[in-house]
């Protein structure tokens, strides 16, 4: 555990998994809403935190101090003083450097190729030397670096830290060693003095998308080819009770709200995006199977998407265009959950001294955002906002 983690904290933890950049937005809607729901949690000061890909982003900010409403500002509205530090641009900048360096392998691969086929003269040697070729291909299509230039900027702010040791909480990012296949927990005692910014740049390198992230002589990928979420860091570390969010489910489309076409109908990206899905999900489940007999003196409360929420399946992970819908459906989608299971949840987080605000699970007009872009800047959002504040503080008072 980490020497500086508050000794009062309650043993409460944070688990997010992947998703890509809506799999934060998602996170980030659904965590606005705990906020609100459990009022008497600090949400900046919990026992641990465990970030898988797109959810590194959001526990490296919650570990650093960055509450769930700032993070609304950050992710969803890009604005306020670090507004500008996540801006969709940052994950979408094309990866030149790794297309020059693949392009200049070219005529000597493609040389070596033909040599060797010509010498064999053998038709299914020529195919089998022709497969050199596939060294040129990039390893990814945007440039990474400037995720990890952006989180470091954003961590090296006053009061903030790029540092996991000089943290006061255990934060775990999960990332996978490309050569070994293994999982690596940055911030365990043997990882803990990479920068929290490389971290999470490391665990957010999805195959394909983003070239393997180099750290010392090791390369590393997406901490979610291995694992989910990977509650299991912050159990080892002494959690008791752990909130798990989870943005990617598969589609059921029997389940719907409207009926749905085939998938197949849809095309290849709509195949693999199920594909992927359902292997991750399935992989979660064996998961908490396994938690349950491993560590039974804990409890692990899991949030996600319903499987019949066509709205989120068939948005674009990598679309920042409709974030703020995203962000408030999964913000009230997860009020809604929060109040189904009120009964159940009360009772675990009442074991620690947290209690359940009724009363804003139940609202019908609260919303994450105002209806109209930029209203908070305005004289009516703001006083809105002013109010809104107090009323929630007068119900962390009585809730107290």
């Amino acid at each position: 555990m980490n020497s500086n983690t508050l000794t009062d904290t309650p043993p409460i933890a944070l688990a997010l998994a992947g998703g890509g950049p809506l799999g934060a937005v998602y996170e980030v809607g659904a965590l606005a809403a705990l906020h609100e729901a459990l009022p008497t949690l600090d949400f900046t000061k919990l026992h641990s935190y465990v970030g898988v890909s797109a959810g590194a982003f959001v526990t490296a900010g919650l570990a650093n101090g960055i509450t769930p409403p700032e993070m609304v500002q950050l992710f969803i509205e890009n604005e306020g003083e670090d507004g500008d530090a996540l801006a969709p641009g940052v994950f979408m900048r094309p990866a030149l450097r790794e297309y020059a360096s693949r392009l200049s392998n070219l005529p000597s691969a493609v040389v070596g190729a033909l040599w060797a086929s010509a010498r064999s003269l053998k038709p299914s040697r020529m195919l089998s030397e022709l497969q050199r070729l596939s060294a040129v291909i990039p390893t990814g299509l945007f440039d990474n670096r400037a995720i990890e230039q952006a989180m470091r900027s954003l961590l090296s702010k006053p009061g903030r830290t790029n540092d996991f040791r000089e943290l006061k909480a255990n934060l775990f990012v999960i990332a996978t060693d490309l050569d070994s296949g293994e999982t690596v927990e940055f911030g365990s005692a043997t990882m803990n003095h990479i920068p929290i910014s490389q971290a999470v740049q490391a665990s957010a390198a999805l195959p394909g998308m983003y070239p393997p992230v180099k750290i010392g002589a090791r390369h590393y990928v997406d901490g979610a080819l291995n694992k989910t979420l990977h509650a299991s860091g912050a159990l080892n570390a002494g959690a008791k009770l752990v909130i798990c969010v989870n943005p990617l489910v598969p589609f059921d489309g029997t389940v719907a709200a409207r009926a749905q076409s085939h998938l197949v109908e849809r095309g290849l990206p709509t195949v693999l995006s199920q594909t992927f899905r359902a292997l991750i999900h399935s992989r979660l489940e064996k998961s908490l199977q396994s938690y349950a007999t491993t560590y039974k003196d804990a409890k692990l409360i899991v949030l996600e998407p319903s499987k019949g929420d066509a709205d989120l399946f068939f948005s674009n992970l990598f679309s920042y265009g409709n974030r703020r819908r995203l962000a408030e459906h999964a913000y009230q989608h997860t009020r809604a959950q929060l109040l189904a299971r009120a009964d159940a949840i009360a009772a675990e987080f009442a074991k620690y001294g947290v209690k359940l605000n009724l009363n804003a699970l139940s609202d019908p007009h609260r919303k994450l955002l105002p209806t109209a872009r930029k209203v908070a800047r305005g004289e009516t959002g703001a006083a809105a906002s002013k109010l809104t504040q107090a009323l929630d503080s007068l119900e962390v008072a009585l809730l107290r």
